[in-house]
């Protein structure tokens, strides 16, 4: 087993919580450790505590005026006019106490992340608490308070000088660290995820490709709702490889939202626990390949926190200390543990069985929908190289 990775956890990341009936739930987090735990496949050895991360860190990307709304906020001093302009008291990201600390712990576990793995300790590092895609420079947006992926690339940019292949395997875009890099040359953004035509952000198409010195580093693939993961799989495959031979990264960021599956309450996609065994394996051979390992991974979304969340998040762990080829069932005490709190029954088993799903009736047009997506996505790549070899 691999020595050279690291969780990054602690039980303070389920305080970033709006509420009880809130979709987004930072159990899911702990309901992932204890079953690595249960199963033996993470050591106290490789466990790290995050760190607050600090104003000065969240300003990298964050205007100063909103951390301090957000200060304001967790405290009850901010008004709900002034909390509305900022996107604080909304419907998807309620007002909850101490706020900012909260929502900076799960920066700074990002951060601890990246200094592992940029500083020689670690070739990998998984921080489940962080992955929020969708906050924006001076709003809260989409769950996401403080962007801790944008917060660590400008990180990784001003302490350790190196380029950044970000990639986003969540349902929904990810759209906040897009348009944080859309102009810069040296941080290339890959987000596959369902159309935002019905979704939210309702961003994410082809033709958002970057702009001025960043044109041409920032690529989407929107898939099809009710897309399966024989679709999904092929378009990932074909177009990261790709992105990852054009831009050549020093260091790759993998966002890990396993929203896609066909449980998830809030998107339309048909994916099982299949893509999650290979969305980890590409990533880690890209980080092989070109990065000398350096591989940071983070959460994201994910709102069946019961059925999906824990066994795909385990097998991102599983993947990176090269303990993947488990399959059969789940731990028997992890499972008796924890089903008397779940609203629904528990799998047993690591992977979704052949039948979860009636036939998609589209499949076929999916499918080829899909495909040219992709096409259209890699055609810059593409015909560069063909200048090039002319």
């Amino acid at each position: 087993m691999s020595k050279n990775s690291v969780f990054i956890y602690s039980d303070a990341f389920q305080t970033y919580k709006f509420h009880d009936r809130h979709p987004f739930n930072q159990l899911r987090v702990k309901l992932t450790y204890d079953l690595l735990q249960t199963l033996g496949a993470l050591h106290d050895g490789q466990i790290v505590a995050p760190r607050l991360a600090t104003d000065e860190e969240l300003a990298l990307v964050h205007d100063v005026d909103y951390i301090e709304a957000v200060k304001k906020a967790g405290k009850g001093q901010l008004s709900e006019d002034v909390a509305l302009n900022y996107g604080l008291g909304t419907e998807d990201t309620p007002i909850f106490p101490n706020m900012h600390e909260a929502s900076a712990l799960l920066v700074g576990g990002t951060l601890t992340a990246v200094d592992y793995v940029l500083s020689g300790k670690a070739e990998h590092a998984l921080s489940l608490g962080g992955g929020l895609h969708h906050g924006f420079r001076g709003k809260a947006s989409g769950f996401c308070i403080y962007n801790d992926s944008s917060v660590a690339i400008k990180y990784m940019q001003e302490k350790y000088g190196v380029r950044v292949l970000y990639v986003d395997t969540d349902a929904h875009h990810g759209d906040g660290v897009q348009w944080t890099f859309y102009d810069d040359p040296n941080v290339c953004t890959f987000s596959i995820h369902e159309t935002g035509r019905y979704l939210f952000p309702g961003t994410g198409n082809v033709n958002e490709r970057g702009q001025g010195k960043g044109y041409g580093y920032s690529f989407n693939i929107p898939v099809d709702a009710f897309t399966e993961d024989e679709s999904w799989l092929a378009a990932y495959k074909e177009a990261l490889m790709e992105i990852a031979d054009f831009f050549r990264p020093d260091v790759i960021l993998t966002q890990n939202g396993v929203d896609a599956h066909y449980y998830d309450p809030l998107t339309h996609l048909c994916a099982t626990m299949r893509i999650y065994r290979e969305i980890p394996k590409l990533a880690h051979q890209i980080a092989h390949q070109y990065c000398n390992g350096r591989w940071i991974a983070v959460g994201g979304g994910g709102y069946d926190i019961w059925r999906v969340v824990p066994r795909a998040w385990a097998l991102l762990w599983l993947e990176m200390t090269e303990q993947s080829d488990i399959s059969g069932r789940l731990p028997e005490n992890w499972v008796a543990r924890w089903q008397p709190h779940a609203p629904v029954s528990l799998p047993l088993e690591w992977d979704d069985p052949e039948n979860l799903y009636s036939p998609i009736p589209r499949k076929a047009e999916i499918t080829e929908k899909n495909a040219q997506t992709v096409m259209k996505a890699l055609q810059p790549i593409r015909s560069n190289k063909q200048r090039l070899n002319l």
